[in-house]
Formats: structure tokens, C-alpha cells, sequence
């Protein structure tokens, strides 16, 4: 079977496809070398395993949400921002199940590879501008932060596992959230440091 051209890198982007088309909890290694034409052996030269393997994938994602999330936001300010952010994310989930999953793993591997990474140091970066434009600081800050994780995550969740059967559209009770979420952080109560 061909090796050539086999690095961590196109094994990560074999096993983010397939997690797309079969599921993150699904994937393992045999399929990620049959995708390769590769013996499975050949990629614990490249990646140490199922577990670091994800670990990659969620680094992989994470630079690909956030760049995707920017890039909506670009040149917006306020509502119009967090609107695109959260479309943005909404439009990963959807477009990459398998690795938007991924992006909420606790990355455990090397932690040179985290460190090097562009992708979770991004994100902290375009969610903090995103919620200074709303003038929050800490300990707030870190509160919306996780409100929003919260938020658009459980949405994108409920939404793929089919938890949305009501008549009423769920783009209809997105925009809504959306308009709510952005009177909370207009309204945001300020905490007084403890």
C-alpha cells in the first residue's frame, strides 16, 4: 500500500472527513488507513492514536470555525457582529458535524502541538473583542463567554439530533435567541469583584 505524502497533517484532515460523514464517537484508526490506502501501523507514525487523533482534529477545527466566525464578522460592530459570530458557528456545526464535535474535547496531547496552534488562542481572541464591543470585563466577561458557548452550542446540538419538532421553524427561534441574547449583553448586569 502507497505511503507517500503520508504526514500528521493528511492523516488529521482523512480523519476530520470521516468524522464528518460518520461521526466523531464512530471514527477509528482502521478506517482512517483505509481512507489512506495505508496499513493501519503506518499512521502511529504520524499520530500516536484514536485519542491523539482527536485531539488533532479539535485543533483542526477550532482554526477552522474561528477563521469561518471572523470572517462572517468582518467589519461588523455590535448586533450585526454577534449575529454573524453566531451564524458562523451555527454554519460550522452544520457543514462539519464531526469536527464541530470535536471542538468541544478537551484537547490531552502534546502540549507543544495546543500551544502551537493558532486556532483555540484565535477564538478566545475574536470572542473577547466580540464582547468588549458589548463593554464587558472580567469577571463578566468569562460569564458570557460561557453563556454564549452554552447557548450556541446546545442550539446546534438540539438541532442535529432532530430535539426541535415543533411547527415553528428553528430558524425562527434562532434569530429570536439571538435578538434576546444580544439585549441581555446590551443590559448586562455588572458584577461587583468578590
Amino acid at each position: 500500500m502507497a505511503r507517500a505524502g503520508l504526514t500528521a497533517e493528511r492523516v488529521t484532515l482523512a480523519g476530520a472527513e470521516l468524522a464528518d460523514e460518520i461521526g466523531l464517537d464512530r471514527l477509528t484508526m482502521a478506517q482512517v488507513a483505509r481512507r489512506l490506502g495505508v496499513k493501519d501501523a503506518s499512521l502511529y507514525t504520524h499520530v500516536r492514536g484514536l485519542d491523539d487523533l482527536r485531539g488533532r482534529i479539535a485543533l483542526l477545527a477550532a482554526d477552522e470555525k474561528t477563521r469561518l466566525m471572523a470572517d462572517r464578522m468582518a467589519g461588523r460592530a455590535g448586533k450585526d457582529a454577534l449575529v454573524a459570530y453566531a451564524n458562523g458557528w451555527r454554519e460550522y456545526a452544520h457543514r462539519h458535524p464531526g469536527r464541530y464535535l470535536a471542538t468541544q474535547l478537551t484537547v490531552d496531547i502534546d502540549p507543544e502541538l495546543v500551544e502551537a496552534a493558532p486556532g483555540p488562542r484565535l477564538a478566545v481572541e475574536l470572542t473577547c473583542g466580540l464582547l468588549r464591543g458589548y463593554r464587558l470585563a472580567e469577571p463578566d466577561l468569562t460569564d458570557a463567554v460561557r453563556l454564549l458557548r452554552s447557548t450556541f452550542h446546545g442550539f446546534v446540538a438540539l438541532e442535529a439530533a432532530g430535539g426541535f419538532a415543533h411547527q415553528r421553524p428553528a430558524e425562527d427561534s434562532w434569530l429570536r435567541a439571538l435578538d434576546a441574547l444580544h439585549a441581555l449583553l446590551e443590559n448586562w448586569p455588572v458584577t461587583e469583584e468578590r
